[in-house]
C-alpha cells in the first residue's frame, strides 16, 4: 500500500523545456549551402543557443568504393587522417582539439567516412585549419613507416572489436553468405588484414589520391557562427586545395538468394547461443525503405509485437528479440535478431520466428498500432539533431547520399506517410515465404544447439603478430613539400573564451508549493518534461536505506 505522506508536496518543482506551440508546418532546418571552386560542397546552419561549433565533413568513401584484394583502405584512412598532416605533428589533432575544450572524432561504414569536432566557437578557426590540412596536405607524410604504424592498429582494433569480443565474426558470416565475392558490400569495413599486409605504399596513396579529393565531400558548420566571417576562414583555408577525379556515386546493386542458407559458427566468446535471420531487401533510397523501417518495428517492438509475444512471453526463449530494417546506399537487409538463454535450442527458435510472422498475418495490425511507432520513430529522429553535432553530420550526410539537406525533412516524412498497405506490401514482398541467410552462434562446444540444417562456415582466426620491420626504400613514391599561399605551420590564435548564452526561464507557483519553470525553443516540435523532488536517500531511515 502506498503512504501518501512520504515526500512533502511544497518540495516539488517542475521543469518544462521545448517549443510549446503545436507544429503547423512542414519540419525543416534552416540553412545556407554554397560549392567552392574545387568542389567542396559547405553548409552553414545558424545555431545561436550556446556558443559552440560543430564541423562535420562527410567523405563519400566508404569500403564499399574498395576492390575485392585491397580491402581496409578506407577504414585505414580514418586512422592515418588522425595522425598526422604536413603542418600538424604526431597525434597533434585531438591535442589541439581538446585543449581548446572541445571533441572529436571519425567513424567509417561501408558507404562513407565522417570526421567531426564539436569546439567552443573562439576555436573554430583552429578547427578548420586541421581539417583542411588533413585533406589537401596529408600526402607527404604518408610514408611506409607512418602506414605500418597504422597497420598494427588496426590489427588492434580487429583484435579487440571482432576475435575476441562474443559475436563479433556475426557480420562477417551475414555478409559472406548475403552477397557475391564481388559485391562491395562482401567484405567487412574493417577489412582483410591480408589485404593491408600485402598493400604497397603506392595502392595506399593511390587510394587517397582517388577518393579524398574536396569535390567528393560534404562540410557542414553549425552553430555560433557569423557565416559572412565563416564564409572567409573556408575560403582562406579549403580554397586552394586542388580536387581529385569525379568518382559518381555508386548505383544500387540489390541481391537476391536463389535458397535459404543456413550456417552455424562456434563462438569461443560468447555464454548463450544467437539466431539471426537477414532478408536481401532494398537501397536507402528506393521507395520502399520507409515501410521496411516501420515493418521492423511493428514485428518487434514492445510487448505488442508478435515476435515478443511468441518467442519471449509464450515460449520463453529469450529475454528479448527486435527486428530492423538496413537500408544502405546500394543495397538492403531486413533483420530479426535473437539472442536465447543459455540452453535455447535455435531450432525452436527459428520455428518461433515463422510462428510470429504468421501471427502477424493473421492478428494484423491496427492503425493506432502504425501511429504509435510513428511518434516515436519520430521523437528519435528529433533528439538525434537536437544538438550542433547531431544536425551538422545529418545534414552533410543527407546532403552526400540524398542530393540535399534538404532530403533531412523529405525523408523523415516519407516514414510518416506510410499506411497499414505499405506495411502489408512490403512485408509480402521481401519477407512472406521469401529466402534468407540465417545464422546460429553458439558457445564452443553446444552445436547441439544450433538450427536445424545449418553448415559450418569456416572462419579464418587471423594470427596478428607484429609488422616484421622491413628496408623499405620509397622506389621514387616520396612526394615533395605540398605548397601553400601561405603559411600554414603556424596554428591560428583562438579567441577570447566566449559567455554562455542563458535561455529565459519563466516561472510560475502553484498552490500548496508546487513551482513550474520553463524555457521555449522554437527550433524542434520536442517538449522536455521532468520532476525534481528534494530528499531522496536524505528522507530514508538509516536502517532502512534504499527506500526513497
Amino acid at each position: 500500500m502506498l503512504r501518501k505522506t512520504l515526500i512533502p508536496i511544497t518540495s516539488l518543482i517542475i521543469l518544462i523545456t521545448g517549443c510549446n506551440e503545436r507544429q503547423e508546418t512542414p519540419f525543416k532546418i534552416d540553412y545556407e549551402k554554397y560549392q567552392l571552386d574545387n568542389g567542396l560542397t559547405v553548409i552553414l546552419h545558424q545555431d545561436k543557443s550556446d556558443p559552440i561549433v560543430g564541423v562535420a565533413i562527410q567523405y563519400h568513401v566508404g569500403s564499399n568504393r574498395e576492390i575485392p584484394g585491397r580491402t581496409g583502405f578506407a577504414h585505414l584512412f580514418e586512422h592515418m587522417l588522425f595522425q598526422e598532416s604536413q603542418h600538424v605533428g604526431q597525434d597533434q589533432f585531438f591535442k589541439m582539439i581538446q585543449n581548446a575544450g572541445g571533441t572529436l572524432n571519425g567513424g567509417t561504414s561501408k558507404d562513407g567516412t565522417v570526421y567531426y569536432e564539436v569546439i567552443p566557437k573562439n576555436a573554430l578557426e583552429t578547427a578548420l585549419w586541421l581539417e583542411s590540412d588533413r585533406m589537401g596536405w596529408l600526402l607527404s607524410t604518408i610514408t611506409q613507416a607512418s602506414f605500418e604504424n597504422q597497420q598494427e592498429v588496426v590489427q588492434n582494433e580487429k583484435r579487440q572489436r571482432v576475435d575476441n569480443r562474443p559475436y563479433g565474426h556475426s557480420n562477417y558470416v551475414i555478409i559472406k553468405n548475403m552477397y557475391p565475392k564481388d559485391h562491395p558490400y562482401n567484405w567487412t569495413t574493417i577489412g582483410e588484414l591480408e589485404d593491408l599486409k600485402n598493400a604497397t605504399l603506392k595502392d595506399v596513396r593511390d587510394f587517397y589520391e582517388q577518393w579524398y579529393g574536396p569535390n567528393n565531400a560534404t562540410m557542414v558548420i553549425a552553430g555560433d557562427i557569423n557565416k559572412r566571417e565563416v564564409k572567409s576562414l573556408v575560403k582562406k583555408y579549403f580554397g586552394e586545395i586542388k580536387p581529385g577525379p569525379d568518382n559518381g556515386d555508386p548505383e544500387p546493386q540489390p541481391v537476391e538468394l536463389s535458397k535459404i542458407k543456413k550456417v552455424y559458427h562456434e563462438d569461443n566468446f560468447a555464454r548463450s547461443p544467437r539466431l539471426t535471420m537477414v532478408f536481401p531487401t532494398v537501397d536507402q533510397r528506393h521507395f520502399d525503405a520507409a515501410a521496411l523501417e516501420l515493418l521492423g518495428q511493428l514485428l518487434g517492438d514492445g510487448k505488442k509485437s508478435p515476435l515478443y509475444k511468441v518467442i519471449v512471453e509464450e515460449k520463453k526463449l529469450a529475454p528479448s528479440v527486435y527486428a530492423y530494417s538496413g537500408t544502405q546506399e546500394i543495397a538492403g537487409t531486413f533483420e530479426v535478431v535473437l539472442t536465447g538463454f543459455p540452453t535455447t535450442d535455435l531450432t525452436e527458435a527459428e520455428n518461433a520466428m515463422h510462428e510470429a510472422f504468421e501471427r502477424f498475418e493473421t492478428d494484423g495490425f491496427t492503425t493506432a498500432d502504425l501511429e504509435r511507432l510513428k511518434a516515436k520513430y519520430e521523437t528519435g529522429f528529433y533528439s538525434g539533431i537536437s544538438s550542433v553535432l547531431g544536425k551538422g553530420y545529418q545534414l552533410a550526410y543527407y546532403n552526400e547520399y540524398f542530393g540535399s539537406p534538404d532530403a533531412i525533412a523529405e525523408e523523415l516524412q516519407k516514414v510518416l506517410d506510410v499506411n497499414m498497405s505499405d506495411i502489408k506490401r512490403v512485408y509480402e514482398k521481401y519477407i512472406k515465404n521469401q529466402n534468407y541467410v540465417l545464422t546460429s552462434f553458439v558457445p564452443r562446444g553446444k552445436v547441439n544447439l544450433i538450427a536445424e540444417g545449418s553448415n559450418l562456415f569456416p572462419i579464418n582466426e587471423e594470427k596478428i603478430v607484429k609488422n616484421v620491420k622491413k628496408t623499405v626504400s620509397d622506389g621514387g613514391m616520396g612526394v615533395a613539400t605540398i605548397p601553400s599561399t601561405f603559411d600554414r605551420s603556424v596554428k591560428p590564435e583562438d579567441g577570447a573564451q566566449p559567455r554562455l548564452n542563458l535561455p529565459k526561464i519563466w516561472k510560475h507557483d502553484y498552490d500548496k508549493g508546487i513551482s513550474i519553470l520553463g524555457a521555449k525553443h522554437d527550433e524542434l516540435p520536442l517538449v522536455s518534461f521532468g520532476i525534481s523532488i528534494q530528499g531522496g536517500m536524505l528522507l530514508d531511515n538509516p536502517n532502512k536505506v534504499g527506500v526513497a
